[in-house]
């Protein structure tokens, strides 16, 4: 699978452009600002319907514009697959396959497997426990349309299960049978949530390790691990007893909801004694480990974009990492980064086809003859 071609109107600093891409690496070059992750942004945008920058979707609209435009065309299983994303203001956003409007946004989920690699992953470390869980359920989202709509479907509960906690309180009122109508409901959905997450931690642990060892050239013992509230207490009874602690706090604080991803380096937590060259090594890796998961899965080799990840890398340590990602394992990749030299020196050490596009301050883009 590979992206053709992209098409962008009013999104963010692009009034109107249009790039073919390169089956295998394609790259954007020139300086901080130019806009060169808004590009990577459009791509994650047709597979991912969102922004990986700003989750409000009208703050992608160029200044001063009603409405902008994602189009990419995409070679998916020996079909072409035209995705547009439509976003007005005031309007709900739109997005349609092969001129077919989606009812649902979580029906496109899948279709277009990717992987993005960038600074903003350095929260999964240095963040709380909702960024992991984010990242679970996105790479599990991917390849289980089941999984996804059980999260849906779970989070809802959650909700509703919080609203009537504060109901009460505000009411000073409570009504066991009222609440446990919701708690069935977090069982029903919770319940295979947590089965699969456990699965995939277990799964991707050693695949993680082995990436690892390659990008740091180390033998270093890296470690992931699932923290789960039902890993010691069953859904039901766990709900049950946290009841009383629920009608203090006005919310649930049993459940799934509350799982975590615990990262160590050796015997050690990565976010108090990694150095930053390690978190980030150990990023790159997890990453990397992601893609290999959901191409097993799919068999689809996912699009992966390396956003500016370079920074604080040596050469050397780039080289390693773009040697890698440019095996015949991996399949599209976009990259972005500022020091042009160095980028063309690698790619031209590298047998895998390539283009390089030159990003200016008004937003045009050139391919460049390398």
């Amino acid at each position: 699978m590979h992206l053709k071609s992209l098409s962008l109107v009013n999104f963010k600093n692009y009034e109107q452009v249009e790039v073919p891409f390169s089956q295998k690496i394609n790259c954007f070059v020139g300086e901080n600002g130019v806009g060169k992750t808004n590009v990577l942004d459009a791509i994650h945008y047709l597979a991912l319907c969102k922004s990986n920058l700003n989750p409000v979707d009208t703050q992608n609209i160029r200044y001063d514009q009603e409405y902008c435009v994602i189009q990419g065309l995409f070679h998916r299983k020996g079909k072409e697959e035209n995705i547009y994303c439509g976003i007005r203001t005031q309007k709900k956003k739109q997005f349609k396959r092969n001129q077919k409007e989606y009812q649902k946004l979580s029906e496109h989920i899948g279709l277009i497997p990717l992987v993005m690699i960038s600074p903003m992953d350095s929260i999964l470390i240095n963040g709380g426990s909702e960024e992991r869980r984010k990242f679970m359920n996105g790479v599990i989202a991917q390849y289980s349309r089941i999984y996804l709509e059980n999260l849906i479907q779970y989070n809802r509960a959650l909700t509703q299960r919080n609203r009537l906690l504060k109901d009460f309180a505000a009411k000073h009122s409570f009504n066991r049978e009222m609440l446990e109508i919701w708690d069935q409901q977090l069982i029903r959905y919770g319940e295979p949530l947590f089965i699969e997450r456990k699965r995939f931690v277990d799964d991707l642990l050693p695949v993680f390790a082995t990436f690892y060892e390659h990008v740091s050239l180390k033998k270093e013992q890296v470690t992931l691990a699932y923290q789960g509230q039902l890993l010691e207490t069953d859904f039901k009874k766990g709900l049950m007893e946290s009841v009383e602690k629920d009608r203090y706090v006005q919310y649930t604080t049993f459940g799934i909801h509350k799982d975590d991803l615990a990262m160590d380096l050796g015997d050690y937590s990565l976010k108090k004694s990694g150095s930053q060259g390690q978190q980030k090594t150990f990023l790159v890796a997890l990453k990397l480990a992601e893609f290999e998961f959901i191409r097993k899965l799919t068999d689809i080799r996912p699009i992966l974009l390396l956003d500016d990840i370079f920074d604080k890398f040596d050469t050397t340590r780039v080289k390693q990492i773009i040697g890698l990602v440019a095996e015949n394992h991996f399949g599209q990749i976009f990259i972005t980064d500022t020091n042009e030299s160095r980028l063309l020196g690698i790619l031209k050490s590298l047998p895998a086809n390539h283009r390089v596009f030159k990003i200016d301050h008004e937003g045009t883009i050139d391919q460049m003859e390398v």
